[in-house]
């Protein structure tokens, strides 16, 4: 049977705008539902004042790479879809000037997604400094990439575009990595050593960043004030506060630049402002502290001393924006964006400041299609 879709496709470039006009009609519309409507992606919804929108999804490296101007045409035309590499299972994101790091442990990989760009590409594959099984990764003010290897027991240094530098640690060093933090000015690096079941090596190792020199250590296993039951991410505060997620004792340990233990905040439970599963944690310009909880399937928003100001997403078995099933990790950038990882989902959501225009930041220069 000759459709109209098949007749179009005889009619060469000529008639390129009314196939595509045409072709739109053949091709299965998306259906729509509540949560996707802008009304609702307002956070928090009305009738509080707005302090969040859902901006966008980055699953893979489609989403960020200029199309071609005909492309629309061909996938309607030979129903070929634009390739696209996606995440196999994402753990920690950062983020420098609209670039975005994100570990991927299954693909022993950094991916990188360079929207004012529009480039993809990935970090790890080098004879000099491999990864195996990337988790935590953060970036400094020039762009340097640390990542947290698991597998070699390392922190694994790069440049902004993927060159090898140094590594910080190794087996000896380190017994159970789960994430790494640069501070505020590049100088210090912020280890997390989760331990394990049998060890008593649950604390945060600080180093030079320049030289790899070991500074101080932060706590042992236990559950007293400056203590550990696996602590699972660090972040700094705009003062230098050190904010350690402690995991197994379901709070976050707040600590001065010298390591001197200040005070706490959050607690087992099922209310907001508790804790159940807390994994990554971040800070803002402002100061306030963010919280990914992969139990609750969201993250919370504190102020500087712990106190609950909000909370975006929830837990579902499906996708979209805000439903999360398997968050990991968070990253606040420096026009104030957040954005959150999803393991199962496999995706990185993205939400803007509601007083940072659409048009303004890094993500806004996007690069033009081909």
């Amino acid at each position: 049977m000759n459709t109209p879709c098949g007749k179009f496709a005889s009619l060469g470039k000529l008639f390129l705008a009314v196939a595509i006009a045409a072709l739109a009609g053949c091709a299965p519309v998306q259906e729509r539902t509540d949560a996707d409507k802008p009304s609702l992606l307002i956070y928090p919804p009305p009738p509080d004042e707005p302090r969040y929108a859902y901006e966008r999804t980055i699953y893979g490296s489609a989403d960020v790479t200029p199309r071609k101007n005909d492309a629309a045409l061909k996938r309607a035309l030979t129903g070929d879809l634009e390739r696209s590499e996606g995440l196999l299972k994402p753990y920690a994101v950062a983020v420098h000037r609209g670039r975005i790091f994100v570990s991927d442990s299954a693909d022993r990989f950094v991916k990188v997604f360079d929207v004012p760009e529009g480039r993809y590409f990935k970090i790890g594959d080098d004879e000099l400094g491999p990864l195996t099984k990337p988790l935590g990764i953060d970036v400094d003010a020039q762009g340097n990439l640390y990542v947290a290897d698991g597998t070699a027991k390392a922190i694994m240094v790069y440049d902004r575009d993927g060159k090898y530098l140094r590594k910080i640690g190794g087996p000896k060093v380190f017994e159970r990595l789960s994430s790494v933090t640069v501070d505020t000015f590049g100088q210090r690096v912020f280890v997390t050593d989760i331990g394990g079941v049998s060890s008593d090596q649950h604390k945060i190792r600080v180093f030079d960043s320049n030289n790899g020199t070991h500074l101080f250590d932060l706590g042992k296993r236990g559950i007293g004030p400056g203590e550990f039951n696996l602590p699972r991410d660090v972040a700094i505060g705009i003062h230098g506060q050190i904010y350690v997620v402690d995991g197994g004792n379901f709070r976050v340990q707040v600590f001065d630049r010298t390591g001197r233990f200040i005070n706490s905040f959050g607690s087992v439970g099922k209310q907001m402002g508790n804790f159940a599963r807390p994994k990554e944690i971040a800070t803002d310009a402002a100061g306030n502290v963010y919280v990914v909880d992969a139990a609750f399937g969201n993250f919370q928003i504190f102020n500087p001393d712990g106190d609950l100001l909000m909370f975006i997403g929830e837990r579902s078995e499906r996708d979209g924006p805000a439903r999360y099933m398997l968050p990991s990790g968070i990253y606040v950038d420096e026009d104030g964006r957040v954005y959150m990882v999803d393991q199962w989902f496999k995706k990185i959501d993205i939400y803007r400041p509601h007083a940072l225009g659409v048009d303004m930041g890094f993500l806004a220069r996007r690069a033009p299609a081909k």
